[in-house]
């Protein structure tokens, strides 16, 4: 049965709730104040909340907002004797599930806990799903960068647009690249990737236009290059910054004439490939050094979008941290852990060098590493870099 969070500074409307849910088969948890709601809430993980509004030290439209930051799939359903319909308006439009008054009718109040209930298992449920059946990760994150992005992919995806990704290491260039694919026409193709960092310079060319048997030293077969493997689909080119001066110039023929020649070779081979590039690279910088070429850097970036470091919205950090708590409990088999709100703003004034990959490895440690539940402690000994 779900477990029902009540707070309210009335003792007798607590003491009131309690036993007539309880009886109802809900398992209940109480708090006097805002505050002490907003400590539990963050402790443990609660399926719907009742929270009162006019309460001391944090009201509850305060601990509305604060509750959306650390879970905002959890119901909150406010309650109050002093309320009117401004205030109901204000409340649903900062994200409360539903409002009533008090005292609360209660057959209204069982309905209502009941579509919230509902509601909670259909988000968890469509969530797993998801995962199950999405061959990409979600995007998350609220903040203005990110929803610039989204809408960004939404225009151009369709489309068969170059498109240049920028942004520092563990940011999510890939993960940008593999929604574009998926949400373009050549979706139902393969998406090839390159990481143009981790091939020797003198391999690159081979890696990506294929070879014939005989034509180096160690081409003891002929061998089909990413741009071929990518044919009719999506070629993703990770870290273009670090590719050879010699291999760029193969590229921009590629993009040009949409034609490849494997090296040995001298028959031109038509390819149909859209061409995502990622670098964390300035890559204006490189061609001044003379590292890039200027018209390779006009030909992929028709479209650039930049992914912003952690630093630039840590707003979504929260989102990102419940994320990947849900989603490491999934592939561990055990209960979502529930995290403390200081340990929350921790993590979020954080300076995470590492971007989103870095907060993953930290989330998974702290799950492995903590007790029932997150707490700043364990932020502080597992996390913060000591003195």
């Amino acid at each position: 049965m779900a477990t029902i969070l009540i707070i309210d500074d009335e003792k007798a409307i607590r003491k009131t709730l309690t036993e007539i849910l309880s009886f109802e088969g809900y398992k209940i948890d109480e708090a006097s104040d805002g505050e002490e709601g907003l400590k539990r809430f963050g402790e443990k993980s609660y399926d719907v909340v009742l929270c009162d509004i006019k309460m001391p030290k944090l009201d509850g439209i305060e601990f509305l907002e604060k509750a959306k930051g650390i879970n905002p799939d959890v119901p909150v359903i406010m309650i109050s004797g002093h309320g009117n319909i401004d205030t109901a308006v204000e409340a649903v439009k900062k994200g409360a599930f539903d409002y009533i008054s008090k005292p609360p009718d209660l057959n209204r109040l069982l309905i209502t806990l009941r579509n919230a209930t509902e509601k909670q298992d259909l988000v968890a449920q469509t969530k797993v799903l998801k995962r199950k059946v999405s061959k990409v990760q979600e995007m998350v994150g609220v903040s203005k960068p990110i929803q610039k992005i989204k809408d960004t992919i939404e225009k151009v995806a369709p489309t068969d647009a170059r498109i240049l990704i920028t942004g520092e290491n563990g940011v999510g260039k890939e993960l940008v690249a593999r929604w574009i694919h998926e949400k373009s026409n050549r979706k139902s193709g393969p998406m090839v990737e390159v990481n143009c960092a981790a091939i020797p310079g003198e391999l690159i060319e081979s890696e990506l236009f294929g070879h014939e048997k005989g034509s180096f030293t160690s081409a003891i077969k002929q061998r089909i290059g990413k741009f071929e493997q990518a044919n009719g689909g999506t070629l993703f080119l990770d870290e273009i910054g670090d590719m050879s001066l010699s291999a760029q110039a193969k590229v921009l023929r590629a993009l040009q004439e949409g034609k490849i020649t494997r090296v040995g070779a001298e028959k031109d081979i038509s390819v149909d490939v859209r061409v995502i590039a990622a670098t964390n690279k300035d890559l204006l910088k490189e061609v001044e050094d003379k590292n890039f070429r200027l018209d390779l850097y006009h030909r992929l970036g028709v479209i650039i979008i930049h992914v912003p470091s952690l630093k630039e919205r840590r707003e979504d950090v929260p989102h990102l941290v419940h994320y990947f708590l849900e989603l490491i409990a999934q592939e561990y088999g055990q209960p979502v852990k529930a995290i403390d709100p200081k340990a929350m703003e921790e993590l979020q004034q954080y300076d995470w060098s590492g971007n989103i990959r870095e907060l993953r490895n930290v989330v998974e440690r702290l799950i492995i590493l903590s007790g029932k539940s997150i707490t700043a402690e364990d932020v502080e000994t597992y996390v913060l870099p000591k003195n």
